[in-house]
């Protein structure tokens, strides 16, 4: 058959068209104006964590690598898809040709896949941390968590590689003008769904219910230690405590967002095959809306939650960090 002919009827039945809209010209400005605000407080909010983390050597511990770990696939998020993916939704159109589409849909799998991924690994941390403190202060190091991370970078590269490359993403394919989505081939989608979604999620589940459970106990403790005399030493254990179980909790905060805004995106993913191409196209656009604007959320949850990353932004906004020195600065507020 035709290449051609068969694109050209792939093209009609989908029925896909690039839609003029009605708006206005100060409507456009005002949509395109809040999507720049939101992609910038996404590029500047994560870089402000990934500065914080690397540059004051008080936050140089296996947790807070983590939550580097995500800021970076985070700032990915906001760099290289939000203004691609911004520009499609409000336009209805894809206008930066096969190449660029090809290259945002690999970033898009990637960062996605990263994403899911670290937000596993905080999960596997924090119980590990709480269950069995004294085992995971000499068992996770830096360099351990490092080399941890690192690998599920280069995994998590070389699975999205996989997926794309062998679901046809890199081979020829028909792509209608105007339109940019991947289509995945074979059995992908289902590993991808099990691997990537399923299997991730039912840890975090699990994990954290067990870390709501030790949370738990350990404020039973604190309440328990407050109500007797406490000793020195009692005091530093409690204190420990305290500043465990408010980590637990904003993590925990950190991921149910993520949940919230990830399960939608392959809920969809389950119906698909059932959804015609053109209906198809707009709900993914939309869902993935949703799954990016996570990772716009998570410096916030950070403003909120962490005092270590208050303190620093005051500290980076004020320029203090060109200062001799200043990667000793205490970080932590009193």
């Amino acid at each position: 058959m035709d290449p051609e002919l068969n694109q050209s009827d792939h093209c009609k039945n989908s029925s896909y068209v690039c839609l003029e809209r009605s708006g206005s010209g100060k409507v456009d400005v005002i949509i395109y104006t809040c999507a720049t605000v939101i992609i910038l407080l996404t590029v500047f909010g994560n870089l402000l964590v990934i500065i914080s983390v690397c540059h004051f050597k008080q936050l140089h511990t296996p947790t807070n690598l983590l939550i580097l770990s995500l800021a970076a696939s985070d700032f990915l998020v906001g760099f290289f898809v939000m203004p691609f993916h911004s520009v499609l939704l409000i336009e209805s159109c894809w206008l930066f040709g096969f190449h660029l589409c090809n290259f945002f849909s690999t970033v898009s799998v990637q960062v996605t896949t990263l994403s899911v991924h670290n937000v596993t690994l905080i999960a596997v941390d924090r119980y590990f941390a709480l269950s069995n403190p004294f085992l995971y202060s000499k068992a996770v190091s830096l360099n351990v968590m490092i080399f941890v991370v690192s690998l599920f970078w280069i995994t998590s590269i070389f699975y999205s590689f996989a997926i794309l490359y062998t679901g046809g993403l890199f081979h020829e394919r028909i792509q209608c003008s105007g339109e940019c989505f991947i289509n995945i081939a074979g059995e992908w989608p289902i590993v991808d769904l099990i691997l990537v979604l399923v299997l991730p999620c039912s840890v975090i589940i699990v994990l954290y219910v067990r870390v709501f459970a030790i949370v738990r106990r350990h404020a039973n403790a604190i309440r328990r230690a407050k109500k007797q005399q406490i000793t020195e030493n009692t005091k530093y254990t409690t204190d420990s405590l305290t500043s465990e179980i408010k980590a637990a909790k904003a993590l925990t905060i950190l991921v149910l967002v993520f949940l919230v805004c990830l399960v939608p995106f392959y809920l969809y993913m389950l119906i698909a095959g059932s959804i015609s191409i053109t209906l198809l196209y707009k709900v993914a656009n939309n869902i993935a809306t949703l799954f990016y604007l996570n990772s716009s959320l998570n410096p916030i949850i950070y403003a909120f939650s962490y005092s270590w990353f208050k303190k620093s932004i005051k500290l980076i906004l004020s320029c203090q960090i060109f200062n001799t020195d200043s990667s000793l600065m205490n970080v932590h507020l009193n």
